[in-house]
């Protein structure tokens, strides 16, 4: 186990663990969207995953900027977060049941990317580095957005069709 003792340690660790996040999305999500019925969750999935492959460019260019090689950290967190959402998916739902549950496992997913991209933002601008404080601003925008959009297809949609099939409707 390595030591930490200074800020940069600590951040370079958790870009490696967020590299490993990204990586273990990029995997995942086709699977999700192709279990998705709802065809606006299935294209904001399908959104989500070409703006993860960019994530992944911008943290391979944090590494570039911090003359590190890009080199991952297994993310435990990712995996467990994913892992749930694969138990999720491979049980017999209605789809409109499977489609809530698919925006629950969505939304731990960037919860998680939410306080780490938040985290390691504050801690670049700590560190002086506008550079990449704004290169992974731009990441932590985006994951609010996503998680905003999910919030809006759950609460227009998804969650009234996930209940009007509990009701047997």
């Amino acid at each position: 186990m390595e030591t930490i003792n200074s800020l940069d340690a600590i951040f370079l660790q958790e870009i490696k663990d967020l590299y490993s996040a990204e990586k273990q999305l990029t995997k995942a999500l086709p699977k999700v969207a192709k279990k998705a019925s709802s065809p606006e969750l299935k294209s904001a999935i399908e959104e989500h995953l070409h703006q993860t492959e960019g994530h992944v460019n911008r943290l391979e260019e944090v590494f570039r900027i911090l003359g590190q090689p890009p080199k991952a950290r297994t993310c435990a967190a990712m995996k467990g977060i994913l892992e749930e959402a694969s138990e999720i998916m491979s049980q017999k739902a209605d789809p409109s049941v499977l489609d809530a549950a698919l925006v629950g496992a969505a939304q731990k997913v960037e919860h998680y990317e939410i306080a780490s991209y938040g985290t390691i933002v504050q801690w670049a601008k700590e560190m002086g580095r506008e550079d990449i404080k704004n290169l992974l601003g731009q990441t932590l925008d985006e994951e609010e957005k996503a998680d905003q959009k999910l919030t809006e297809l759950a609460t227009t949609s998804i969650n009234r069709k996930a209940l009007a099939a509990a009701d047997g409707e």
